[in-house]
């Protein structure tokens, strides 16, 4: 029989966990981990609306924004998702218990909570996912521009603002309902930012729905709709611009969050053994304040 046969034998005996041990999950350290990244989210990302840098908005107003608001909304969203993911990371590694171990490697150990801490970020990203498609969907189903017959147009949010002066009459019929012709005008609105634009024939149809509807005369009713037309182009554009910022900064957050979530499950580690700094960060710290290291014999 081998030395480390014998060892391993020895340590069965004794009750303790062999070396397989090392890389056991703690699930109740990672849920930990998850709900405190979630909730400390929950209240940056709330903050951070209340003080006009939510990402997105239902105002029309929020489409004149500059650049430069929507840039630093998105700095915001990755600082947040920094700080949670930190955040439930170090919950994650401090939290889970140290295993013991046939030989206790520094590395395995880090290694470890690490898998913690990025255990704790994927299901962290989990709960936000499934959350935001909850709320999502029940916006979506109590919103009042759906209509019975499921004629809503998905440019209503967008071009809503465009469509009300389009269709802006001083006197109307009682109990007119517009909906499907906002719906309509709406859906050809939104090919005014395609490279071809509005065709001819859709922009002569626009104009006749304008003067029926409102009673407005040709020429008033043309200018009407070259105003829509270019308002809308304008309106998609920037909502356009918008949803690439919104979408990099997520992408950008999230991945962020998995490397500072591994780093801090580790130093929580480090802090759970007693050790102040893992040894990646005292390798580095090392190299710098002495140049000989850099030398290569």
């Amino acid at each position: 029989m081998t030395i480390e046969a014998l060892v391993q034998e020895e340590v069965i005996e004794s009750g303790l966990p062999v070396a397989e041990d090392r890389w056991s999950i703690q699930w109740s350290s990672i849920v930990a981990g998850a709900f405190a990244a979630a909730a400390l989210a929950f209240i940056l990302v709330s903050f951070g609306v209340a003080v006009g840098l939510g990402v997105s908005s239902t105002s029309p107003t929020w489409r004149d924004a500059s650049a430069a608001l929507a840039l630093l909304s998105g700095l915001y969203l990755i600082l947040q998702a920094v700080a949670s993911f930190g955040f439930g990371g170090y919950i994650a590694g401090r939290t889970t218990r140290r295993a013991a171990s046939v030989s206790a490697v520094n590395d395995d150990g880090e290694r470890r909570d690490g898998l913690h801490g990025l255990m704790s970020w994927a299901l962290a990203v989990l709960m936000g996912a499934a959350l935001l498609t909850i709320l999502g969907a029940s916006a979506i189903d109590r919103s009042p521009m759906r209509s019975s017959a499921g004629s809503a147009s998905s440019a209503e949010p967008t071009l809503s603002y465009e469509l009300d002066k389009l269709f802006r009459a001083p006197r109307r019929a009682p109990n007119t309902d517009m909906r499907e012709a906002r719906a309509e005008a709406g859906r050809i609105l939104m090919t005014s930012s395609s490279h071809s634009g509005i065709s001819s024939d859709d922009r002569t149809y626009l104009v006749q729905q304008v003067a029926a509807l409102t009673g407005a005369a040709a020429p008033d009713s043309e200018r009407r709709v070259d105003a829509a037309i270019a308002d809308s182009r304008t309106a998609i554009n920037r909502a356009r611009r918008n949803s690439i910022i919104v979408a990099f900064s997520v992408a950008v957050a999230t991945l962020l969050g998995a490397v500072v979530a591994w780093a801090a499950a580790v130093a929580g580690g480090r802090h759970r053994d007693g050790e102040p700094l893992p040894n990646w960060m005292t390798s580095s710290d090392q190299f710098q304040r002495n140049p000989r290291v850099r030398q290569v014999p």
